[in-house]
């Protein structure tokens, strides 16, 4: 199966993304936000990122874009809940810049490892 990396602040969103898609046969790894998530892809391949957009630090965008330039072969899923005041949505924005699929949260687990699966074409 695929080799995954799952970029959110919120260590409630990273457990049951990990648990769903561990449970699908996939490799998991976590980071809490997108400078420790480069920091795994620097030392580690990946077939997918899952990122979440609005974090404390670097941010989903920022990680997307330089997946995106420093290593174009990996899949970027971003999630996103908007902003804190709940308005602001950018999972298109994502997807302009690179990413092969968005999903809202609240999400569950059957949604997110069908969004994997059609990324993998599995």
């Amino acid at each position: 199966m695929a080799r995954i990396l799952v970029i959110d602040d919120q260590e409630p969103i990273r457990r049951v993304v990990r648990r769903a898609l561990e449970q699908d046969g996939h490799e998991v790894l976590d980071a809490s936000d997108g400078e420790i998530g480069m920091e795994i892809l620097e030392s580690q391949s990946f077939d997918v990122v899952i990122t979440d957009i609005f974090m404390p630090g670097q941010d989903g965008i920022v990680t997307l874009r330089l997946i995106r330039k420093r290593f174009p072969a990996v899949k970027v899923i971003v999630i996103s809940g908007g902003d804190s005041s709940g308005i602001m949505d950018l999972r298109q924005d994502a997807e302009l810049l690179g990413a092969v699929k968005s999903l809202q949260k609240p999400f569950n687990a059957r949604e997110i490892m069908d969004v994997v699966r059609g990324v993998l074409g599995s």
